[in-house]
């Protein structure tokens, strides 16, 4: 309970953070700031996050992190690909229809362009796919029965999931989206369960 009550104020100042410099631009939002629409004192802020690229890009680690969330509840007879198709693409859903985050989706789009795009936050982007990579090998190590020495497997795919979602996020986002990023996503993922064959290079 305690590190979920963490976590939800995380995304908390990182959501005030994302929002403020959308409405005013990077170089306009101060710590302060942030504290303050978060309704926390700037003293908590730092309890948090040392940095506001630190605090945006945590909006980054988090999703990253719910999908090992999911993955750890999966059903344990499912094909780990399978399990982890699942697990990205339950983070991507798009809205139900007539939902406040449906109403909400521009923003959304908003920022994630945001997050992946603004250079001030790049290196903490970076860090923040790094650190849900190493929860991501745990969770895939525990479903594949690795042995500790014998990681490299689940270390290996925790960074091919982090590579597929950038890349397809990207992607996504540079085409214009107009539709749900759930079927790029499962596409990408039944590539890399299939082992990349030669002839979907072309086909």
């Amino acid at each position: 309970m305690r590190e979920r009550k963490r976590r939800e104020t995380r995304a908390a100042l990182s959501l005030a953070a994302i929002r403020l410099c959308l409405q005013r631009g990077w170089e306009n939002v101060t710590v302060d700031d942030i504290a303050a629409a978060a309704n926390v004192a700037p003293r908590t802020f730092r309890n948090y996050f040392s940095t506001k690229a630190e605090a945006v890009a945590a909006a980054h680690l988090e999703r990253m992190l719910r999908i090992a969330d999911e993955l750890r509840d999966r059903p344990t007879g499912e094909p780990l690909w399978t399990a982890i198709t699942n697990s990205v693409a339950a983070q991507f859903e798009p809205p139900a229809q007539n939902s406040e985050a449906l109403r909400n989706a521009k923003q959304w789009l908003d920022r994630i362009r945001f997050i992946l795009t603004e250079p001030a936050i790049h290196g903490e982007v970076l860090k923040a796919s790094a650190v849900a990579q190493v929860e991501l090998a745990e969770v895939i190590a525990e479903r594949a029965g690795a042995q500790r020495g014998n990681e490299l497997y689940a270390q290996v795919a925790a960074a091919v999931v982090t590579a597929v979602v950038g890349t397809v996020v990207d992607r996504w986002l540079r085409d214009g989206p107009s539709g749900s990023i759930v079927p790029l996503l499962r596409k990408s993922f039944e590539l890399v369960a299939s082992g990349f064959p030669e002839n979907k290079a072309t086909g």
